[in-house]
């Protein structure tokens, strides 16, 4: 898929002040539900499921997991029969995320929180061949070969700075096996003391030490840890919204924006520079937030 006509270009006071030009990949607008990189992390297992004519899909996520809701959706569309995980006790009423999972034809299984790493590692050893493990959030070589599909086009190697949100660092992975020598990929994680993160992305893919230099992660926006929200945040959601009207979800991308404009703030994106934001979907997780917290 060609990605780069999905580019906004955006500009405010702070933007223009760094004399930077900032453009953000929309990977959110790619599809309605198979949201932003998921559509890139999905593709390759899937592709591996049809070849292999394998007609079940295993995968692993979270109350809220946006790779679940994605998941579930292309196993319905592409005619597989999907199991989907789900870390923690079953709850009394299902959200909104799991109620879709369910709608799109996801069986769902809850597993105990200390048991859920346990059934992971089980699956990766052992299951049966009709079977397509996938794991959570995508993660893997086959996860990190879609996403470096994200930056695959001219326009991408125009800019010195690629800035994205990290989990796994399976996008991360991808986003740095495809940058060019002259850009720095810039990561802001999204969970809590994930100080392995760097380690986590070079396991995926040992050549990848060769750009050690290139990558930068901030670990220092995570607003809590992982799914976690405070004050501050959905008052730069907000405000990023009421400027170039790009709603961002709480998760993921929110935290890249608030991460993006303190490293405009505090110089440490050198100025004139040409920046890109990629905007990794998962909007759907937002209907989780209570009424009034965001103005989108």
């Amino acid at each position: 898929m060609e990605v780069a006509g999905f580019i906004e270009w955006i500009s405010d006071a702070l933007i223009e002040q760094n004399e930077c030009n900032v453009g953000m990949l929309r990977l959110d607008k790619i599809h309605p539900i198979i949201s932003g990189n998921k559509y890139f992390k999905l593709k390759y297992y899937l592709e591996e499921a049809k070849k292999a004519n394998r007609d079940t899909i295993i995968t692993f996520g979270g109350y809220y997991s946006n790779h679940l809701h994605a998941t579930a959706f292309a196993c319905n569309k592409y005619g597989f029969k999907s199991v989907g995980y789900v870390r923690g006790e079953e709850p009394s009423s299902m959200n909104d995320t799991l109620k879709d999972c369910i709608k799109f034809g996801m069986e769902l299984k809850f597993i105990p929180q200390g048991e859920f790493k346990k059934i992971q590692d089980q699956f990766n050893v052992s299951h049966s061949r009709n079977v397509q493990i996938i794991p959570m959030g995508g993660h893997g070589i086959l996860g990190m070969k879609g996403a470096s599909e994200i930056l695959n086009n001219e326009i991408a190697k125009e800019f010195d700075y690629i800035i994205a949100s990290a989990g796994t660092g399976t996008m991360g992975g991808g986003l740095l096996d495809i940058l060019e020598k002259h850009q720095q990929l810039v990561l802001i994680s999204a969970v809590k003391n994930n100080f392995s993160l760097k380690e986590e992305i070079f396991e995926l893919d040992p050549s990848l030490v060769a750009k050690e230099k290139q990558l930068f992660i901030q670990h220092q926006f995570h607003c809590g840890g992982f799914g976690k929200s405070n004050q501050l945040l959905f008052e730069k959601m907000n405000w990023f919204y009421n400027q170039h009207q790009i709603p961002t979800d709480f998760v993921y991308t929110g935290k890249m924006i608030l991460g993006f404009y303190e490293l405009l703030r505090n110089n440490s994106i050198q100025k004139n520079s040409k920046i890109l934001l990629v905007h990794s979907g998962g909007l759907q997780g937002n209907r989780s937030l209570g009424a009034g917290s965001l103005n989108f």
